[in-house]
């Protein structure tokens, strides 16, 4: 299995990423260093996050080449018409100059951000980041952006989880070219199913490594954040086993 997707471009983004929300001030520095050090390379910040600084100091403390860290960041909603300095604000906090992807974190408006999008574009235009998307927008808003502008979002990034599992909206996204990216996949799973627990106990791993490990087998790319060394290091250990069909499915239907 392919541990990255291409997005729209061309740009190779890492199936499993390390999310940081809400990690601030020290907690967050030390949880990305330690993330980065057990092999993470795909890290995903916004600006409401409030820990963008934190975030690049830990990939420059990493000593790891710029290139071999993808980074997302997001504006957010309530700084639509600010794009340009909000970027640049992102820019400078992180330590970088150009972002991997940029996302409007939610839409900022009835036109789905309209105005924002065509600001999203001219920057990746200008090399400032390599890919643009969107968070938390429903099929209908990527369709009116595109409508609107000729471009659909190369990610769409909303809550996913076995639980919230819908064929119709993955297939959605992938017909039109739009790779959805999971958040919050733990939260709203009850990891002491006994599906989740059975197949578990099968490979000799936790559920929790079950729901990501089920992320991957869909090609969806996923970002789980914790500030437990332990969990940080078992979320990113997921490539000594697979999910047969059978196993799938049945984490499908919960």
């Amino acid at each position: 299995m392919a541990e990255a997707v291409t997005l729209t471009g061309g740009v190779a983004m890492p199936l499993i990423g390390f999310g940081t929300w809400p990690l601030r001030g020290r907690a967050a520095y030390e949880a990305v260093r330690y993330a980065l050090s057990v092999g993470y390379r795909h890290l995903d910040t916004a600006t409401m996050y409030r820990n963008e600084a934190e975030v690049g100091r830990a990939v420059r403390d990493s000593g790891l080449p710029r290139q071999e860290v993808f980074l997302t960041t997001k504006l957010q909603r309530g700084d639509a018409g600010r794009e340009r300095a909000m970027i640049g604000a992102s820019l400078r906090a992180l330590g970088t100059d150009y972002l991997d992807l940029w996302l409007i974190h939610a839409p900022p408006g009835r036109d789905a951000g309209r105005s924002t999008w065509q600001e999203f574009r001219a920057v990746r235009d200008e090399g400032l980041t390599r890919a643009i998307g969107v968070s938390n927008y429903g099929l209908d808003q990527l369709d009116l952006l595109a409508r609107e502008t000729g471009e659909m979002p190369a990610v769409n990034q909303i809550r996913w989880s076995p639980p919230l599992h819908d064929p119709d909206t993955l297939a959605g996204h992938r017909q039109r070219g739009v790779v959805l990216e999971g958040y919050s996949p733990l939260k709203a799973t009850r990891l002491g199913d006994p599906v989740l627990t059975g197949i578990a106990q099968r490979h000799g791993v936790t559920a929790a490594q079950v729901v990501l490990r089920w992320h991957l087998e869909h090609q969806i790319p996923v970002i789980p954040k914790s500030g437990n060394r332990d969990r940080i290091a078992a979320n990113l250990d997921l490539f000594g086993f697979t999910l047969d069909a059978g196993e799938l499915a049945r984490i499908d239907a919960l």
